[in-house]
């Protein structure tokens, strides 16, 4: 009987590993959420992959060859092999875009999905072959498809534009500028006015920039075609905005306007004040004409 507390006691040593298991999962959560988080710096996996600038692409050898498997290599669960195959959509765009241009859709659509994956190197190269592709195409990438491929494709790059981090954000940043000016305004703007009231402020903001980016190429008649009392409005409601890139960018807005509408004019000032205060609120109005004599 004396051997009872003994033997009732062996049972409890098998229940240790479990406690040790419990331990376990969640620093292998934890080491898990720091590769997936996209806002990190770049690990040392992704560091093997390297960013070559579009003036250091070659041409595809044998690219007839190499295309059919291109949307095969995107599709790959292998990232550095997706990685790989973006490098491939720069150098067919740059070199071979007329190879390219039947499977562009299907190319965007890939490039959107990579730069939602949380691994930085996919992000950054699919944001890098954007960038080829809008100086490859230009006004061709709109007429392309008639999907909502390229929609899809400008809210990630004005999402991770909005980022802090600056390896992910420069980057968006260039593409967003390699689009505006590769494209004709008229088309881009109608594309980005949606963005203007997102609710999502740093949105607002990188679209206010691509905005002024756009009005700024343009004459009196494309913003008419616009829609000259709609981009004044709009530029209005931006003043008032969160953040001062957005504000700045209104500003801007508001003197490519003033100058293209006033050119023909002797009366400048009066001209511009009839018109703002024909168009919007005596608040907007005034803001409207705040802005002028800083010119």
């Amino acid at each position: 009987m004396a051997l009872r507390p003994i033997d009732n006691a062996l049972p409890t040593t098998p229940e240790r590993p479990k406690k040790q298991a419990k331990v376990v999962v969640p620093i292998q959560k934890q080491s898990d959420s720091i590769v997936n988080d996209e806002n990190k710096a770049p690990t040392a996996a992704d560091a093997t992959v390297e960013y070559i600038l579009s003036e250091n692409l070659e041409a595809v050898p044998n690219p007839e060859s190499k295309i059919q498997s291109l949307i095969e290599g995107l599709e790959s669960k292998d990232w550095i092999k997706v990685c790989e195959s973006l490098n491939d959509v720069r150098r067919f765009a740059l070199y071979h875009s007329t190879l390219l241009l039947p499977l562009l859709e299907k190319v965007v659509l890939a490039l959107v999905k990579a730069m939602k994956n949380p691994r930085s190197a996919l992000c950054k190269t699919s944001i890098m072959a954007s960038s080829d592709i809008f100086h490859a195409y230009g006004d061709k990438f709109l007429d392309s498809f008639p999907s909502d491929a390229f929609d899809q494709l400008l809210l990630q790059l004005l999402l991770k534009a909005s980022q802090d981090k600056r390896f992910v954000c420069e980057e968006a940043d260039k593409a967003l500028s390699a689009m505006v000016g590769s494209m004709t305004p008229l088309p881009l703007l109608n594309k980005l006015r949606v963005y203007v009231s997102h609710a999502n402020f740093r949105i607002r903001a990188k679209a206010a920039i691509s905005i002024s980016n756009c009005v700024s190429k343009m004459g009196l008649e494309g913003m008419k075609e616009f829609g000259l009392v709609e981009l004044v409005q709009m530029s209005a409601d931006l003043l008032k905005d969160r953040l001062p890139e957005a504000r700045e960018a209104a500003r801007s807005v508001v003197i490519s306007i003033y100058e293209a509408f006033t050119q023909s004019e002797e009366q400048k000032q009066e001209a511009w004040q009839s018109f703002c205060q024909s168009n919007l609120s005596p608040i907007h109005a005034q803001s409207m004409f705040k802005i002028i004599p800083s010119l």
